[in-house]
């Protein structure tokens, strides 16, 4: 469209169309769209903007989510990549120690070894991965 259009357009619009007083109101209000969810506010564990009152208790509740993410990631720094990628082959968190990785593996190795399913060897990748992601944790200084 162009500039002309564009105005002739706008001239005939009216965003507040049907609405009553207090609906005219509200939506002119500083506040008003607060509620709105934004992506920030959507991934699952995150506090939602329409679960506050207040627009500051969702901003802080938000900053603190942010502070728990980064002291897990500092958790997690102990750990090298490889040996994060083992902890979740075993179903495992930052803050596992040494007698939960063994206890998590022998839980694996009776669920996914073959003479503990009757023969079945469908799992037989898994149990691999399982091994040797057991094999690296042991070994790591993070569980010295």
């Amino acid at each position: 469209m162009c500039l002309e259009h564009v105005r002739e357009f706008n001239a005939g619009y009216d965003w507040f169309e049907g609405m009553s007083a207090e609906e005219i109101f509200a939506a002119q209000s500083p506040t008003a769209g607060w509620r709105t969810e934004s992506p920030a506010f959507r991934t699952s564990g995150v506090p939602r903007w329409a679960d506050f009152d207040d627009p500051l208790d969702a901003i802080g509740a938000r900053a603190s989510d942010i502070r728990r993410r980064a002291a897990s990631r500092q958790t997690m720094s102990r750990f090298t990549p490889g040996e994060r990628d083992a902890l979740n082959v075993m179903g495992l968190g930052p803050d596992a120690d040494r007698q939960a990785l063994r206890q998590r593996y022998s839980l694996l190795v009776r669920r996914y070894h073959p003479d503990r399913n009757g023969g079945d060897r469908s799992h037989e990748a898994v149990l691999q991965r399982v091994v040797e992601a057991y094999q690296l944790l042991r070994k790591a200084a993070a569980f010295g």
